[in-house]
Formats: structure tokens, C-alpha cells, sequence
């Protein structure tokens, strides 16, 4: 008896060893897919961030469109409307910013020259009342140069990604036009509508809700801030109020580098006091938006933590570029949503989530929502 014991012993020792092998074998082979997915996003990231962008333009137009069919406007006539508003509005953003960016492109050797002189002067002032401030101090920590090429790229980039802005449209259309049938599409192919279809539905309206309120944020502060700025004169206030729109949807410290250009700029042109009221206006409506307007229109949570925002942020900014950065929040929450259903990744799920696990949906919808 203790022979046979012994041996049911070696046998299941045996089993264990093979299944933590084969566990920590799945373990590598998940990783290795993992990081050969990662590399082959990044290597067709031009093809993914077009898709992305036409993804997210869709989300904004759906509204717009579904509010048209209830009218009992046919649906290719309702996108036809809807999208033929969608390009008036881009040519004639396009008009404003274009002239704006050719202009400031076209003197930013000066103003770099200008920023490089004012600072010398800050440093001589400095020194003058006792301050040590040597000028190749001053001029290291504030890059002029780097700051005004920042701002160069992010124009660019943002240029390089509607240079295909018609096939872009293209792909928009094309997806408003299967809205309609995408829920028959998406039944069939769970087979169990009742369980799993209201889950994908409230993600839905989490992701559209998220992206059309933070849109119209971000236009109304860049509305206002692109204003203030020409009251106090800044020049070309209309690609600052454009680059607030951009920026603004980087969480955290969007709004912090949009407001630098503009402050060095007035700093520049209209002098220190200019720039303070630049600064003021920025932090003003940061806090607003920050602190009042979006805690109340999307409820205090978006379903992810402080530190995975933060982390998003850095992993799709590096990955996908400035648009990646931009859409963070929402392709976080996408994977987020596509690790709870999954039973062998839903402790990702809770990783990414909120710091108490009891707290309300994002923007805290009600059943009655659910379609």
C-alpha cells in the first residue's frame, strides 16, 4: 500500500511539473506574439493610423447621422448630408490653419532669433538685481529652437495624416453606411445576443459619449483661448487655439504643452506681462475643464486608473505617434474592455482599472441607455 502511494505521489508531481511547464511555455509564446504584434503595428503605423483616425471620425458622425435617420431621412441620403458637412468643415479649417502655419513656418527663424535675445536680456536683468542667472544657463533650459520645432512637427504630423484625407473621407463613408447593419452583423456572429450584446453596447456608448463630449470640450477652450489670445494680441491666434484643440486631448499634460508656444511668442512680442496673461488664460481654463466641466458631463471615472492613463499615453505615443497619443484614452479603453471579456485576461482588466473595483461604469449610464 505504501508502495502504490508513493507512486499516485510520483505521478501527480509528475503532472504538476508538466502542467507549470506548459503553463510557462503558453506564458512565452503569448509574450513573443505580443511583442511581434507590437513591432508590426509599429512598422505599418502610417496604415493604422489612417484607419484609426477614419474609426474615430466615424464615432464623431454618427450622431449627427443617427439623428437624421429618426427624422426618416434614408440612410445614403443621411450620410450624404452628414458627410458633405464633415468636408465643408475640414476645407474650411484647412483655409484658416494653413495660412497660419505657412506664415509662422516662414518667420520662425526670426522669432527663435528674438526668443535667444529677450532671454539674455532676462539674464542680464537677473544678474543686474543679484540673481545668478548666467544667459547659457537660461538658453539651455529654455530651447527655444526645440520648443518652436516641437510645435513644427505636431503641425506636420497632423498635415502628413489629412494629406490622405481622401481616402480617409472614403473609409468614413463606407463605415456610416454600415452603422445600420452592423448590429444584425454583430448578433450573428455572437450567436448569444442576450449575454454578450449589452456589454459591447455599453462600451459603444462609453466610447462615443467619451469622444463627442471631449471633441466639444476641446473646441469650446480652443474657441476661447484662441480669443483671449487675440485680445492680447498674440500673433496667430488661430493655430494656437488649433493646437490647444489637438493637444487638449492628451490627457494631463496636453494643455500644459500647448500653452508654451504661445507664452513664449507673446514673451517675445508683447513682453512679460502678455505672457503672464497668457499663462493665466491657459491655466484658467485648464482648471475649468479639468476640474468642473468633464467630472460633471462624464461622471469622475473613465474606467482606468491615474498611472494607466499616464503609462497609455506614453506606450501609444511611441507607438503610433501623435495620433496615438491623442487617441489613448480610447484605444486603452478598448483594450481594456476586449481583456474583461476574455476569462484568461480579465485580471489585465483589473489592473487597468479604477482603484476601487465597486466604482459606478464610466459616465455612469443607466440601463435604460442600452439599446
Amino acid at each position: 500500500m505504501g508502495i502504490l502511494n508513493q507512486k499516485l505521489k510520483n505521478v501527480n508531481k509528475t503532472i504538476n511539473d508538466l502542467s507549470d511547464s506548459q503553463r510557462g511555455m503558453r506564458f512565452l509564446i503569448s509574450t513573443a506574439a505580443l511583442v511581434i504584434i507590437i513591432a508590426g503595428i509599429n512598422l505599418a503605423q502610417s496604415i493604422v493610423v489612417l484607419f484609426l483616425v477614419s474609426f474615430f471620425m466615424a464615432i464623431l458622425a454618427t450622431p449627427p447621422l443617427l439623428w437624421l435617420k429618426s427624422k426618416r431621412i434614408p440612410s445614403g441620403f443621411a450620410v450624404l448630408i452628414v458627410m458633405s458637412a464633415m468636408i465643408i468643415v475640414l476645407l474650411l479649417i484647412g483655409a484658416q490653419i494653413g495660412s497660419s502655419f505657412s506664415n509662422f513656418s516662414d518667420e520662425l527663424p526670426l522669432l527663435q532669433s528674438k526668443i535667444r535675445e529677450q532671454i539674455v536680456k532676462l539674464s542680464v536683468l537677473l544678474t543686474s538685481n543679484g540673481i545668478a542667472a548666467p544667459k547659457h544657463v537660461l538658453l539651455e533650459y529654455v530651447n527655444s529652437e526645440a520648443i518652436m520645432e516641437f510645435t513644427t512637427d505636431v503641425l506636420t504630423g497632423f498635415s502628413s495624416v489629412l494629406s490622405n484625407l481622401i481616402l480617409i473621407l472614403l473609409t468614413v463613408t463606407f463605415i456610416l453606411l454600415e452603422v445600420s447593419s452592423f448590429p444584425t452583423k454583430l448578433r450573428t456572429i455572437l450567436g448569444d445576443p442576450e449575454q454578450a450584446f449589452p456589454q459591447f453596447t455599453l462600451f459603444l456608448i462609453d466610447m462615443k459619449r467619451y469622444m463627442v463630449i471631449k471633441t466639444i470640450i476641446n473646441m469650446i477652450a480652443a474657441i476661447i483661448l484662441g480669443i483671449w489670445m487675440y485680445i492680447l494680441g498674440v500673433p496667430y491666434p488661430v493655430l494656437w487655439g488649433f493646437l490647444a484643440f489637438l493637444l487638449h486631448y492628451i490627457p494631463n499634460i496636453g494643455s500644459i504643452i500647448a500653452a508654451i508656444p504661445p507664452v513664449l511668442l507673446a514673451f517675445v512680442e508683447l513682453g512679460m506681462g502678455s505672457a503672464l496673461l497668457v499663462v493665466l488664460g491657459n491655466v484658467v481654463i485648464g482648471f475649468i475643464v479639468g476640474n468642473v466641466v468633464e467630472p460633471r458631463l462624464m461622471g469622475r471615472k473613465l474606467g482606468l486608473s491615474t498611472l494607466v492613463v499616464f503609462l497609455s499615453l506614453i506606450f501609444w505615443g511611441s507607438l503610433l505617434g501623435l495620433i496615438g497619443a491623442i487617441l489613448c484614452i480610447p484605444l486603452t479603453m478598448t483594450m481594456k474592455f476586449v481583456f474583461e471579456n476574455i476569462e484568461s485576461t480579465r485580471w489585465i482588466a483589473v489592473l487597468l482599472g479604477p482603484e476601487r473595483l465597486s466604482a459606478p461604469l464610466p459616465f455612469e449610464l443607466n440601463k435604460d441607455d442600452v439599446q
